[in-house]
């Protein structure tokens, strides 16, 4: 399941993937169903990407961002409230699948029994799971359980890839610093994608890029 590119996409190459994910994006987003057990599962139909990361580190506000939508997606003030798989399908060519958060100490029990057990499960045996987006916040130190999931995907086989949220707030210099350093840790992993994004829910800042990027894991129109 882990995949890679073979090559950097040109800048015109880029503007057109740019283009491509820009209009899958705006395509209809809808919910399709929240499943808290393997059971629950919709049928495996299309493309998939998970996202997952710790509590409170802009899952929602991401996924939001990317379809131009502000509420399908629910931001919390409350860390750790997604218990489940929430699914969405866009455009009928790709479904974006909202992990629970790890690593909230109030939840750390139960959120730790349901990586090891459910989301593992889910991860290791999707057999439409394209890639997860392993969402780090770039204000704060990468965590041990940061580390543990990276681990943990390593195991299920499959292809993450690091994206760096909230990036309109670290100085330049520092997230310039943060970028080296998750960089670092990526090429560790034998299931990591090689390419770190920054993005910026407030700001826009990496969105198209990373738009562009799971456009390429649709099904084609």
């Amino acid at each position: 399941m882990v995949e890679f590119s073979s090559s950097t996409p040109t800048p015109e190459e880029m503007e057109r993937d740019i283009e491509i994910g820009r209009v899958l994006f705006a395509g209809e987003f809808r919910f399709v169903f929240g499943a808290q057990q393997l059971g629950q599962l919709p049928d495996p139909v299309l493309p998939e990407i998970a996202f997952a990361g710790r509590s409170n580190v802009g899952k929602s506000s991401l996924i939001n961002a990317l379809t131009g939508r502000r509420a399908l997606a629910r931001a919390s003030s409350e860390p750790g409230r997604t218990k489940q798989l929430n699914f969405f399908e866009l455009a009928d060519r790709l479904t974006l699948v909202d992990m629970p958060g790890y690593g909230f100490a109030k939840a750390a029990k139960a959120v730790k029994e349901d990586w090891q057990g459910m989301m593992f499960s889910y991860l290791r045996g999707r057999p439409t799971l394209r890639r997860v987006v392993l969402l780090l916040d770039s204000r704060v130190e990468v965590k041990a359980t940061d580390q543990e999931i990276m681990k943990l995907l390593d195991r299920a086989a499959v292809t993450f890839q690091v994206v760096l949220t909230k990036c309109d707030v670290p100085k330049p210099a520092m997230l310039e610093a943060k970028m080296r350093e998750v960089t670092a840790i990526v090429a560790t992993h034998a299931a990591a994608f090689p390419d770190v994004l920054a993005t910026s829910s407030e700001t826009g800042e990496g969105i198209a890029e990373l738009r562009a990027e799971l456009a390429r894991l649709a099904n084609p129109v």
